[in-house]
């Protein structure tokens, strides 16, 4: 009896002697778990100050991805399906810009924070509604070279009011009669033609342009009336006038700038993917059927809000803009 017993509590206590091979088992449960330590890890990378708005902006010109420079999906077809920039004479362009921002930082952007600070709004008001008067027949003639009479139409109506109504121009009536404002030039009307993809080119003093654009100047110089102006003192302080106008306009989109990765490249792809924009005519057909452009990245928006340097502030070297 006492000799079963014994043998039953051994036969009993087999499973408990077979312990350690349950711990073997175990033993990969254990190993598998300081695996969860490296994935903590992009989450804690990932903590940090939030974007800048120009590197958002960055982000929605050139994507996340370094083989899509346009990646935004809240882009107009136009604007999203545009080529990758064609800047050939980057180089020379990156050499230009760096003058540009020179001139921009010591003499263009202070004499414009002066501006503002010493004119009244209302004064800055109209001698900007009544630069962009002077800039109507320039856009009657190009709607026309690019079979678009109903915006001839619109904008040969905005001169005659505000011309007349408006004293010159300095009030914009034609608005206020819900009159559209439009903005063609002879470079759009080159694109408008099939001259669709043209070389990137930065001009000294006056920014970004296409090769296509800088013939375009040439074809607007005959419709610039400032130019047209004998008396030199006249025509340089106009321009001058005008130079300084136009910076007011882009102090708004100053903080593109401020922590750009790239601000070349994000000006040159952002001024593109405008131009090609305007071309496509997209903004006007929009803003026909009462749609807002508030929901453009800053670079697609209105022409009064993003301007370039018209024809018609490029200081002219003989009397009379010859």
């Amino acid at each position: 009896m006492l000799l079963s017993a014994l043998v039953a509590s051994c036969a009993s206590n087999k499973p408990a002697a077979s312990a350690p091979p349950a711990s073997s088992v175990a033993a990969p449960v254990q190993v598998q778990a300081p695996a969860a330590e490296p994935q903590a890890a992009p989450l804690a990378a990932s903590e940090g100050p939030p974007p800048t708005s120009a590197e958002n902006d960055f982000s929605t010109i050139y994507g996340t991805s370094p083989y899509d420079p346009v990646a935004d999906p809240t882009l107009p077809p136009p604007a999203a399906g545009a080529p990758p920039s064609y800047d050939p004479w980057e180089k020379w362009n990156r050499k230009v810009h760096r003058f540009n921002n020179g001139i921009d930082r010591y003499v263009a952007k202070p004499l414009a924070t002066t501006y503002v600070n010493v004119v009244p709004r209302p004064v800055r008001n109209g001698v900007h509604n009544f630069f962009g008067n002077l800039g109507q027949p320039l856009t009657v003639v190009n709607s026309l070279l690019q079979a678009k009479p109903g915006e001839a139409w619109d904008a040969l109506g905005r001169f005659l009011i505000n011309t007349t109504v408006g004293v010159a121009g300095v009030f914009d009536v034609a608005s206020h009669d819900q009159v559209p404002n439009t903005r063609e030039d002879f470079g759009q009307t080159l694109g408008v033609w099939g001259w669709k993809r043209s070389r990137y080119l930065e001009l000294p003093l006056f920014g970004p342009r296409t090769v296509r654009d800088t013939f375009g100047l040439v074809g607007d110089a005959p419709l610039s009336p400032v130019q047209r102006i004998e008396d030199d003192k006249a025509r340089i302080f106009l321009q001058g006038l005008r130079l300084v106008d136009v910076r007011t306009q882009l102090m708004s989109l100053d903080s593109l700038r401020e922590g750009a990765l790239d601000e070349y490249a994000l000006f040159r792809d952002g001024w593109l993917q405008r131009r090609n924009y305007q071309i496509s005519d997209e903004g006007e057909r929009n803003r026909r059927k009462g749609k807002s452009d508030d929901d453009l990245p800053p670079y697609l928006r209105e022409e009064d809000d993003n301007p370039t340097v018209p024809m018609d502030a490029i200081p002219s070297v003989f009397p009379g803009g010859g």
